[in-house]
């Protein structure tokens, strides 16, 4: 769950192709301080697995899209995301449907360049 993750993978992105990634360290400790540390790293957009509506709430006031509910292996949603499938049911995370993942502010992403959290 983003609220307590520990761990993320920040990913550069230009022309469509990984430039640049590293892994960044997050508090895992409460969503105001995991939110501080996004807020910080400044992604475009955040793909993750499972996120509260308190977590969404706090997400909403930065600059960033949020694309909430997404499951498989790092490489496979890197890929997915970069040739624009990520919506993709079986990236879905078991239970959500896709009108759920709508509804949290998924959509196309916005360009395929700048800093891109997984």
């Amino acid at each position: 769950m983003l609220d307590v993750a520990r761990r993320l993978l920040l990913v550069e992105v230009e022309d469509g192709r990984v430039s640049d990634r590293r892994e960044e360290l997050l508090p895992g400790v409460s969503p105001p301080a995991q939110v501080e540390r996004l807020a910080a790293l400044a992604p475009q957009v955040l793909i993750c697995g499972a996120i509260s509506q308190a977590m969404v709430a706090l997400l909403a006031g930065l600059p960033m899209q949020v694309l909430p509910f997404v499951a498989g292996e790092t490489e496979t949603v890197l890929q997915a995301w970069l040739d624009g499938s990520l919506a993709s049911p079986g990236l879905a995370m078991p239970g959500c449907c896709g009108r759920r993942r709508r509804g949290f502010g998924c959509g196309p992403a916005r360009g395929r360049g700048g800093r891109r959290c997984f």
